[in-house]
């Protein structure tokens, strides 16, 4: 393997993770890593000092051409829009930050900040970059850097759950819905609901799904009944955190992840999209993980 190749192999998973927490799209990740990879094979290796940093900045800036894109993109975006679900494997959860930080609920908090407040909370919050390093990526003076961090992190902060949100919490959640769904009797899952439960559907137009956000236990609970009419589940392990895949005739149709506030389900995400299930229902089907986020 020649030194570029290599270097870039040893910090694709890093690069693939800011890409991915910083756009919410597996996708278009790994399109930014293409981008990242063209122009790294042109640069003179004997003028990088730091070459992991100068990864992290050709990404960084890659993602957020890629990011205003998207943003675009999404105004125009049939009814809620959510992260693209990413298989993790089981060893993400014991790294409570990552997978605290790739969650579903927290990549929700991700997608109200700026798009470089965005990465300068991922750079800084999550893989504790200095501020130098990331006034390079961002094309910024270290000391706004700071004023950005500070803003940023005190914005996520207001948003993010609260309480125990551990991975035994969301398995119990979702075991409650997962029995639910089999025996037909829906009050062990009305128990964890909390009353304003929100549950956020995304079909992106082409897909069986709620075009705005289904509010209240009562609710919840219906509508989630209907979605998995005749669907068999299977738990996985998504963004760090357990979830449910449920398919239909043997087809990924979608998956589902909460989020917890004080031991209740505060928060439900189905995604429905087919492009959003592509990658993750054929992952599942051949039965693998990606290597992305270890």
């Amino acid at each position: 393997m020649d030194p570029a190749t290599e270097v870039f192999v040893t910090h694709r998973n890093l690069l693939f993770t800011v890409a991915y927490e910083m756009l919410g799209s597996a996708a278009d990740a790994e399109d930014v890593l293409q981008e990242t990879w063209l122009r790294w094979a042109r640069v003179d290796l004997g003028t990088v000092r730091d070459r992991r940093a100068f990864l992290v900045r050709i990404t960084t800036r890659e993602a957020l051409t890629q990011l205003r894109t998207l943003r675009r993109r999404k105004e125009s975006y049939v009814g809620p829009w959510l992260p693209e679900p990413l298989l993790t494997a089981p060893d993400v959860a014991e790294d409570v930050e990552l997978a605290d930080s790739v969650s579903m609920a927290m990549m929700l908090v991700l997608e109200t900040l700026a798009p470089v407040e965005r990465a300068v909370f991922v750079l800084r919050e999550v893989f504790d970059l200095g501020y130098d390093e990331i006034a390079d990526a961002v094309d910024k003076t270290p000391a706004a850097v700071r004023q950005i961090a500070h803003r940023a992190r005190n914005h996520v902060a207001a948003r993010r759950p609260r309480g125990d949100a551990s991975p035994a919490k969301a398995r119990d959640a979702l075991d409650a819905f997962q029995r639910a769904v089999q025996t037909g009797h829906m009050q062990g899952l009305l128990d964890i609901l909390a009353p304003n439960v929100v549950l956020l559907t995304d079909g992106g137009g082409v897909a069986r799904a709620a075009m705005a956000p289904v509010v209240g236990a009562d609710q919840v609970t219906l509508v989630l009944g209907r979605l998995v009419t005749a669907a068999s589940l299977r738990t996985v392990q998504v963004n760090g955190n357990p979830a449910l895949i449920v398919r239909l005739e043997g087809e990924a149709d979608s998956v589902l992840t909460v989020r917890i506030d004080d031991g209740l389900v505060t928060g439900l995400y189905a995604v429905c999209n087919p492009e959003k299930l592509a990658r993750i229902g054929l992952e599942t089907t051949v039965s693998r993980c990606p290597e992305e986020l270890r």
